[in-house]
């Protein structure tokens, strides 16, 4: 079986019927061109999309990917996706992948054609990284000024901060920041003092016994490994919170993890160059949860 499935998508109104669904996917070759040179999310970044774990056959969290796919469309201003095409446009990319290993499936829905079609829409999946080592052995994590404070959603909403966007550009390069630094990863931190968000990642702190990440704000994108997580651990007995989280809460957490839809949860040993408390046995007790079966 291929470990690549890249499949062009005809985006259906939300409210088409299923009826309507067979024939708006045609697989192409991801070696071939399929993209035309005046597609707006090439061009300006504008369109939005989703990154979903594939492991041994089964897609994770589906529903609340395509439930945050919808939000990004509405808060970006474009068609709300027909969610019933999305999801069996997954099952056949799903079902042409080998049945063990771990799989990185991104959905793309853009503006589309400048002056052409619009909007456009594709998957791909591919073989994901090897993330054993920052699940195991942990992740050296940098502060990043974010550049805006914890409220820019509300006083800003052009900003599209509550989106999954395609502009990733400065994400991208808060990662080769960390690295100048010495670093694997970033927290971003927002102008007034708080907590915020990796570029590709949620944060949980432990601090005191519960499980804490900072509150989704609109300057923050919901995550859906950590809202899975979240349930997991309330399902347990475990205090779990959402609120605004100081900076100087996260220097002196009792643990630390940055938790993502394919290297799931990696816990933190290194902060700002300083050594920072590891706890591996937890960190893999999230791993086994997040590596099992989730809808």
């Amino acid at each position: 079986m291929p470990d690549t499935v890249t499949l062009l998508i005809e985006p259906l109104p939300a409210d088409a019927p299923e009826s309507a669904i067979e024939g708006t996917f045609r697989e192409v070759d991801a070696a071939e061109p399929a993209l035309r040179v005046g597609e707006l999310s090439t061009q300006r970044g504008d369109g939005i999309f989703e990154t979903i774990g594939v492991v041994d056959g089964h897609a994770q969290e589906v529903g609340p990917h395509l439930e945050r796919l919808r939000n990004s469309a509405r808060i970006c201003e474009l068609p709300e996706p027909n969610l019933a095409q999305w999801r069996a446009a997954i099952d056949l990319a799903v079902a042409d992948l080998p049945g063990e290993g771990e799989f990185a499936l991104k959905i793309v829905l853009s503006r589309g054609i400048e002056q052409g079609p619009t909007p456009t829409a594709w998957l791909h999946a591919v073989a994901a990284k090897d993330s054993t080592a920052a699940r195991e052995r942990g992740i050296r994590v940098v502060t990043l000024d974010r550049g805006y404070a914890r409220d820019a959603a509300e006083r800003a909403p052009w900003l599209l901060l509550g989106a999954k966007t395609l502009s990733y550009a400065t994400n991208m390069a808060a990662l080769r920041e960390a690295a100048r630094r010495g670093a694997d990863d970033a927290i971003f931190i927002s102008s007034d003092g708080f907590v915020m968000e990796g570029p590709t990642s949620s944060v949980i702190l432990r601090i005191g016994g519960a499980y804490v990440t900072p509150a989704t704000t609109g300057a923050i994108l919901a995550g859906t490994t950590q809202q899975s997580l979240f349930e997991h651990l309330r399902a347990i007995g475990r205090e779990v919170v959402e609120r605004d989280v100081a900076l100087d809460e996260l220097r002196r957490a009792d643990a630390a993890w940055l938790v993502s839809s394919v290297r799931l949860a990696a816990g933190v040993v290194a902060l700002d160059g300083e050594p920072f408390p590891f706890d591996a046995d937890e960190t893999r007790a999230f791993n086994e949860y997040l590596l099992s079966p989730r809808d």
